[in-house]
């Protein structure tokens, strides 16, 4: 058995894909081999959610259409979660119990642009851990919404799909006013703190 904590260290820094790559918008292949590959995997992913300064990550974002997400997130206790899931589920409150929160969401896959999208401020998501054990994390607050946003990812949804027209319109020209702060193979070379084009 693998220890998670030895998985938190030691990957390499991977490009993170963008919206306009069709690896976003298909659905991801379940897992079922649970071997040093997929290991090594989940240490890229981890490495390169900190490059990026995310708190989540698809295996989509690093170009592999696997059902596994990576996180680092804090719960409505500001307390720190941190795992990896495999072929997640999530669960959504009803009924009485479901609470929309609105607050302004962002995608590593679209950097430097936010907007806002209304969730469920609780969610259960159920899967596997790294060695093919049953896990549950129980989330509250951004870490709810992390649960939600990248699980969308492996069914070949990104957050501009939930947004209207207008929203997503915006979300894509706050991004355009940036994306140069962002190289092709961001997060393995830095964000720019220049527009290169105007410095030729």
């Amino acid at each position: 058995m693998v220890e998670l904590k030895d998985l938190l260290t030691g990957g390499q820094v991977q490009r993170v894909t963008r919206w306009s790559e069709d690896v976003l918008h298909q659905p991801t292949a379940p897992i079922d081999v649970f071997d040093e590959r997929l290991h090594s995997l989940i240490q890229n992913m981890f490495a390169t959610m900190a490059a990026a300064d995310g708190v989540g990550l698809a295996a989509t974002q690093v170009d592999q259409s696997l059902s596994l997400f990576v996180f680092a997130c804090p719960d409505d206790d500001n307390h720190l979660q941190v795992g990896a899931v495999i072929n997640p589920t999530v669960i959504l409150p009803e009924g009485n119990k479901r609470h929309l929160v609105s607050e302004d969401e962002g995608c590593l896959s679209l950097p430097g642009a936010y907007a806002p999208l209304a969730r469920p401020d609780q969610a259960i998501c159920r899967g596997l851990d790294h060695n093919g054990e049953p896990i549950e994390i129980i989330g509250t607050g951004l870490l709810a919404r992390c649960l939600q946003h990248e699980t969308d990812h492996l069914s070949g949804m990104v957050f501009g799909d939930r947004l209207s027209g207008r929203s997503r319109r915006h979300l894509y020209a706050d991004h355009d006013a940036l994306a140069y702060r962002y190289p092709d193979d961001w997060p393995i070379s830095p964000k720019r703190d220049f527009d290169p084009s105007r410095h030729a």
